[in-house]
């Protein structure tokens, strides 16, 4: 039977071996909608009609002395294990098939898959450890946390193993991170645990979470803007910065220029440098020294008058030969300066 067919309203939920807990809970909402007789039937089993002999003995009843009561009971039984045998497939039907009740059937299929009480007991000793241990992961959002906690629900229900909506509510609450700390709060102060559906809960979580998304995009969106007009700032400031550094250089080029200008006027004319900027020991240390020209104290070589004189022909002969045309507008405006 394929998938379209199992899932037709009017037919059961067809079983091929796998996931029986699955198949176990669709099957008993599908006979409890046909008839609620039939699923006490299935899970209650079926009292055969029965007399006593003379004896004392308990035996079957003979059919020809059904009555209408029996024979309705009768026919439910039938109607049940119709309904099983829809649902399975012909490995199942060779397993079941020599029981002569629809409880027979139900329970063989169970312990075939649910194995023994001591099995079924381990299942549920798993299940409720992991459902103790059960918390929301870091990456997971609310639905499929929500999703891994209904089917641990789920599987332990199938094994007779439930819970109160309260203890449910409580144990989402708990399980939730320490973000969620002030909501936890505000539902425990604002709702009644004891009487909130579980649904509630739920959309309740997911509604605050979606707020919780908007106000970190809002408070991004800002950053980002924020970055913006810093960045905006700065290339500004380093703007004018580049404007300042271009006039510092204009005016060191301006400079620069003036006092070459004014080297060259100063060797033209031979000028000397100030002697008001002589340092005061310097006359002291003139008259321990010796002149190495005339071997007299209280100057040097360099100020001999005779010496100075040869020099100062010298670079006027070599001024007047490297003196270029460029110079002499120049040298003219100092000149009648």
């Amino acid at each position: 039977m394929n998938n379209a067919e199992s899932q037709n309203i009017s037919k059961p939920s067809f079983f091929e071996g796998n996931n029986y807990s699955h198949w176990k809970a669709k099957m008993t909402v599908f006979i409890q909608s046909l008839d609620y007789n039939l699923c006490d039937l299935i899970v209650d089993g079926l009292n055969l009609p029965t007399i006593r002999s003379k004896n004392g003995d308990v035996l079957p009843k003979p059919r020809n002395t059904y009555n209408d009561n029996d024979r309705r009971r009768i026919q439910l039984n039938a109607k049940a294990k119709h309904i099983i045998i829809c649902a399975i497939n012909s490995s199942e039907f060779n397993r079941v098939s020599s029981c002569n009740s629809a409880k027979e059937m139900w329970d063989r299929l169970e312990v075939t898959y649910e194995c023994t009480n001591q099995v079924k007991d381990a299942k549920i000793s798993m299940l409720v450890h992991d459902y103790e241990l059960f918390s929301m992961k870091e990456d997971e959002n609310i639905k499929s946390m929500f999703t891994r906690f209904t089917n641990i629900i789920n599987a332990l229900q199938s094994l007779d193993k439930t819970y109160s909506n309260s203890e449910l509510v409580r144990k989402i609450l708990r399980c939730l991170p320490r973000s969620w700390m002030p909501k936890i709060t505000a539902i425990e102060e604002a709702k009644n645990l004891n009487i909130l559906p579980l649904e509630n809960l739920l959309g309740s979580l997911m509604t605050h979470k979606l707020t919780m998304q908007k106000r970190e995009y809002d408070e991004e969106k800002e950053k980002k803007k924020k970055k913006k007009v810093i960045a905006l700032k700065s290339s500004t400031n380093e703007d004018s910065d580049d404007d300042k550094d271009d006039d510092d250089d204009e005016d060191l080029a301006l400079f620069k220029r003036k006092f070459k200008k004014f080297l060259a006027n100063k060797k033209k004319f031979g000028g000397k440098p100030n002697k008001k900027f002589h340092q005061k020991g310097e006359s002291s240390k003139k008259e321990e020294v010796i002149c190495f020209e005339c071997n007299k104290p209280g100057h040097y070589k360099s100020d001999y008058p005779r010496l100075k004189k040869k020099e100062f022909i010298k670079k006027k002969k070599a001024m007047v030969a490297t003196w270029d045309d460029s110079d002499e507008s120049s040298s003219d405006e100092d000149t009648r300066e």
